[in-house]
């Protein structure tokens, strides 16, 4: 059984520990959390011990999850890997480079595994697309959210965007080669909404447009390559492929247009997206890497360089964002 304990039961924590509880294989041991009512009232609810300080909970794992404020990233992770603990973060990674780079290389030194919480990677929209030959020229990004008090410690780069920064280096394999931002600090000191062009060497571009400050909710990407066009909602967990071939399948909807060059096929279709719980089997690819001694579905590398572009881009923004 592979022993876990989680850092911080806020309300993110909390659905950490219920799918703990239904992943096999897993003993939960335990939680520290320095709130004595949210401590109390996880305690009564879940049947949990809670440990009185972070150090007493990681010498009792064998696997941490950490899921604390990004400010307490590098301390409780950095105290885990250094007893010889596997890691589970929530993204980001760490509050600033230095740390990241320390993290990665203390994980590198030490052989354990590390994960970070890019959940959108296991997101079952963009599940829906793993086999498939992805070469976007250009893509589209819209990932908006209503005000909420709870991860503005953080800029709206380091509490969203670096959601899709993560999916599009996933994606792309190609060196950053150039980055434009803007943003506005709305309710916070930091940028509350911000857009981001990046360019890449092999000629792909994208636009990203993030904001917590907006009236309706909206996560989406778009990606454009040649002959085909791909849509997935991150939100209402939909995808959809448009192609411009011969249809292969007869249950894929297709209509003829006409070009320049001649008559194309349009074929549309909606590929099944899998039901599955993205958090719990976040988690549950950890466990797997860890007891199969496999990689990690993302990385402490790929944590690193999603906060790379992340901070490049508020370097770019810098003295030119404008706060209440």
């Amino acid at each position: 059984m592979l022993k876990v304990g989680v850092i911080g039961v806020g309300h993110l924590g909390k659905f950490h520990l219920n799918n703990w509880k239904e992943i096999q294989g897993v003993e939960l041991v335990g939680f520290y959390d320095p709130n004595d009512d949210t401590s109390k009232e996880v305690s009564e609810k879940y049947q949990l011990a809670r440990f009185l300080d972070a150090d007493s909970l990681i010498d009792a794992c064998d696997a941490i999850d950490v899921v604390a404020p990004t400010n307490f990233h590098f301390e409780w992770c950095g105290k885990a890997i250094k007893k010889g603990k596997h890691v589970f973060v929530e993204k980001p990674l760490a509050n600033t480079m230095e740390e990241a780079h320390q993290l990665v290389n203390l994980a590198r030194e030490s052989g354990i595994k590390v994960q970070v919480g890019h959940v959108e990677r296991f997101n079952p929209a963009f599940l829906a697309i793993k086999d498939m030959q992805l070469h976007p020229m250009f893509i589209e990004v819209h990932r908006l959210a209503q005000f909420n008090p709870r991860g503005t410690e953080v800029s709206v780069i380091l509490d969203l965007m670096i959601h899709d920064i993560d999916i599009i280096l996933s994606i792309v394999k190609s060196d950053v080669k150039s980055i434009s931002a803007s943003g506005v600090g709305v309710m916070t000191e930091t940028p509350d909404i911000a857009n981001v062009r990046i360019e890449f060497h092999n000629g792909c571009v994208a636009n990203l447009t993030s904001s917590r400050i907006s009236m309706k909710k909206m996560r989406k990407i778009r990606l454009f390559q040649k002959d085909s066009y791909i849509g997935i909602d991150f939100l209402n967990k939909k995808t959809e492929i448009i192609k411009l071939k011969e249809p292969q399948d007869s249950n894929v909807f297709a209509f003829d247009i006409e070009t320049p060059s001649g008559k194309k096929t349009i074929a549309m279709a909606n590929p099944a997206v899998p039901e599955v719980n993205a958090i719990k089997m976040e988690l549950d690819e950890f466990r797997k890497a860890i007891q199969n001694n496999t990689r990690t579905v993302v990385s402490e590398v790929d944590g690193l360089m999603a906060m790379d572009v992340a901070h490049q881009i508020l370097e770019k923004i810098g003295n030119n964002v404008i706060t209440r």
